[in-house]
């Protein structure tokens, strides 16, 4: 009979160990590199805040110095100027930062209004803005859950409830610029520029720190007027191409011409100490109804395109410098000029030999007198569709158009009928307007 093996005793600490003898309980030493772990990210952490505290109660301290010494110095008017343009607070101006004021200092602001006198031989015709505020809620980032609409930056698109004038009068003969070149009356459907391009493929774009519009002369006055009925700062040349105003001849006749336009203008909707935010509807379309003399104006309709479900790019800084720009599309419900009845003599002659000149009236929607010759449809020698007259201006903005793009499902049907492949290209936002 086999002997009994000797078992060994049980561990002295309380327990028996396992086939190996293997003791399963944390020691001391794992204890403690757990306790120093977890000591490590939590006070990493607060080390990293408590230093970003420090820095920025720095900055703010050297921040409150160069005020103080510039209040000093400058005093506070000097100083409120200085802090306006000095962008990222360093107590420097780059030149990116100096731009806008040298604009102020060559005298290249401009702000509402720019008038032009109405002669009071002619005839004065008065314009009704309609205007319904820009929806934040279209814009892509509105979706942002870090509180992206509690931006100061678009201060200026929150407050921008209303128009700058609801009614406004301009003389007939304002509108010439509009009127196309001779040898184009005869031609429908040919575009013409109103105001050309100032960019060449050597000059880039224009700079998107700037607040105020550069003065205007000769045909680009009556657009600013037009366009500052909606906003104090419009940029009737564009910061990118295609820039610029062009239109063609719709229809005519011997005495009244149609005149279809296309314009891409933008707006500077902030002011220092506030970044500059550009606002930048697809574009502005519309027509005239003048005579070829332009003595009268018997129709003005001008408008943003909302056949769309975005027509306006935004584009804000948010920093010094264009690698701190933000972009964003969205929509506006409506931006339009409408004439309220047609053109008609400035001064009013009573039976009695006394007159009423209408530029010293209240403005309204009413007009003061009818015209015999507006009371019935203009007949035409000649004329094409408005499809085909905007069509024209279209192609004459981006000739990339020339070549002709459908939608999605008409794509296939006109390949499969030309036997021929399928070039699709996906957007955010239009391919053939200033919202992209």
């Amino acid at each position: 009979m086999a002997s009994e093996g000797k078992r060994d005793p049980p561990d002295k600490r309380g327990g028996g160990g396992d086939a190996a003898g293997t003791d399963h309980r944390p020691s001391v030493t794992t204890k403690r590199s757990t306790l120093r772990s977890c000591c490590f990210w939590v006070c990493a952490p607060a080390a990293v805040l408590l230093a970003a505290l420090g820095v920025g109660m720095y900055l703010d301290y050297r921040r409150w110095v160069r005020k103080e010494v510039g209040m000093m110095t400058l005093g506070p008017d000097a100083t409120s100027l200085f802090l306006a343009y000095d962008t990222n607070e360093d107590g420097y101006l780059s030149m990116e930062e100096f731009k806008p004021l040298l604009d102020r200092l060559q005298g290249n602001e401009t702000s509402y209004p720019v008038d032009e006198e109405i002669d009071q031989a002619g005839e004065i015709i008065v314009l009704k803005t309609h205007f319904e505020p820009f929806v934040m809620q279209s814009m892509s980032k509105n979706k942002n859950p870090f509180g992206f609409l509690g931006n100061s930056n678009l201060q200026g698109l929150r407050e921008w409830r209303e128009p700058v004038r609801e009614l406004a009068s301009f003389g007939a003969n304002h509108f010439a610029p509009f009127l196309p070149p001779p040898a184009a009356y005869s031609v429908l459907g040919a575009a013409y520029e109103i105001i050309p391009s100032t960019l060449t493929p050597f000059s880039g774009t224009l700079s998107s720190n700037r607040y105020f519009p550069p003065k205007v002369s000769n045909k680009e006055v009556i657009l600013h007027r037009l366009l500052g009925l909606f906003h104090p700062r419009p940029f009737v040349h564009m910061r990118f191409a295609p820039q610029g105003a062009v239109a063609t001849v719709r229809a005519e006749n011997e005495r009244w011409v149609d005149v279809v336009f296309r314009i891409h203008a933008e707006f500077q909707l902030n002011e220092p100490p506030l970044y500059p935010f550009w606002f930048t509807p697809a574009q502005f379309t519309g027509n005239i109804v003048l005579s070829r003399d332009a003595s009268r104006v018997r129709h003005f309709h001008l408008y943003v395109p909302t056949n769309r479900s975005l027509n306006v790019d935004m584009e804000w800084l948010h920093g010094p410098g264009h690698e701190n720009m933000e972009v964003d599309i969205g929509y506006i419900p409506r931006m339009e000029l409408t004439s309220v009845a047609p053109s008609t003599p400035v001064l009013i002659y009573q039976e009695d030999g006394s007159y009423i000149d209408q530029r010293e009236e209240e403005l309204s929607e009413e007009p003061t007198i009818f015209l015999e010759e507006d009371s019935g449809d203009v007949r035409w020698n000649s004329e094409i569709s408005m499809e085909e007259a905007m069509k024209s201006l279209e192609v004459k903005m981006y000739p990339f158009k020339t070549v002709p793009y459908y939608n999605f499902t008409e794509a296939f049907s006109r390949a499969e009928a030309e036997n021929k492949l399928v070039h699709s290209i996906l957007l955010w936002g239009a391919l053939d307007d200033q919202s992209c």
